[in-house]
């Protein structure tokens, strides 16, 4: 049995759907009952994720936990203290559950981090790795790099396995934010200040996503191990437009304004972390998980665009 949490999300949903047509006996811990889960989906409500949290009903015969849910990293915080309320829920949240998993029994426990545990940004051909020292910046990264190295010392402890996967950003069918307004924008034929982006960005699909979750839950070789993914190939911010573009059937009006100039402009409006996330390099190196678990990605960047586009497409003609 694989316990599933945030299975309603992004990746969640689409994690389930992949375990399912595997024949993996799925259960899933939700918040509320309200979502329609595929046939098969044993549910089990918990409620919002937090130290208190009874896991008994949940953890009963369950072999494999992947443990998606979190606080999620936000670009306006409005909590009075965020360090405090994402250590209370990544941090204090994930340990309660991985210490009741360790009690009933459980094998192994997936823990999807986030790349920001190594940082915000890469120099150009430096890539992060799964090796080095990790330099967690906002509040978000911070406290799933606590979360990894509790998880650390309570599987030494116990003997519980643990795999740690650090993905960039992830993109797919039904991707929100900054993604998909980006592929609305294009397919709208809206011009866009962005034709002269050098910059170098590793990204994951979420096919790519998924197919490594799964490799991690039976891979003799995963315990106990940290893993980096991305697909593969680094893109600039403009090469990444001009893709989607393609990938839409829609030509990228993509203007050449200077960078330096558009980060000004950006710091000024008070929009400098998502001038950070189009200009900035962030590049990861999955070497160590390709070698490790002779793991490879199952779709191209261009497969996945264009798999994100079709939905894009299909949205706007409802």
């Amino acid at each position: 049995m694989i316990l599933l949490t945030g299975a309603t999300g992004f990746v969640g949903s689409a994690l389930i759907d992949r375990l399912l047509q595997d024949k993996y006996s799925v259960r899933a811990a939700v918040r509320k009952t309200m979502y329609q889960f595929p046939n098969g989906v044993d549910v089990v409500q918990v409620g919002d994720l937090n130290p208190e949290i009874d896991w008994t009903d949940a953890l009963n015969g369950v072999d494999c936990i992947v443990h998606l849910a979190a606080r999620v990293h936000v670009l306006r915080d409005e909590a009075e203290d965020p360090l405090a309320e994402f250590r209370r829920v990544n941090v204090d949240g994930t340990m309660n559950f991985a210490r009741q998993a360790a009690l009933a029994g459980v094998r192994r426990f997936v823990f999807i981090s986030s790349i920001k545990v190594n940082g915000e940004f890469t120099l150009f051909g430096k890539p992060f790795s799964a090796i080095e020292k990790p330099e967690p910046q906002d509040s978000y990264g911070i406290s799933k790099y606590e979360a990894e190295k509790e998880l650390a010392v309570l599987s030494a402890e116990t003997g519980m396995e643990v795999v740690i996967i650090r993905p960039p950003l992830v993109y797919g069918p039904g991707v929100k934010a900054n993604f998909a307004s980006m592929m609305n924008w294009l397919a709208r034929g809206i011009p866009l200040p962005l034709g002269s982006v050098y910059n170098q960005r590793s990204l994951v699909a979420l096919d790519n996503l998924v197919d490594l979750i799964v490799t991690c839950i039976d891979h003799p070789k995963a315990a106990n191990q940290t893993f980096l993914v991305s697909d593969g190939e680094d893109m600039s911010t403009t090469q990444l437009l001009q893709r989607m573009g393609q990938a839409l059937g829609k030509p990228a009006r993509l203007i050449p304004v200077p960078v330096e100039l558009m980060t000004i402009i950006a710091k000024l409006l008070g929009q400098g972390a998502v001038a950070q996330r189009l200009f900035g390099s962030l590049q990861v190196d999955s070497s160590k998980t390709r070698d490790i678990l002779g793991w490879k990605p199952v779709v191209t960047v261009d497969e996945a665009l264009q798999k994100t586009a079709d939905a894009i497409n299909v949205s706007q003609k409802k």
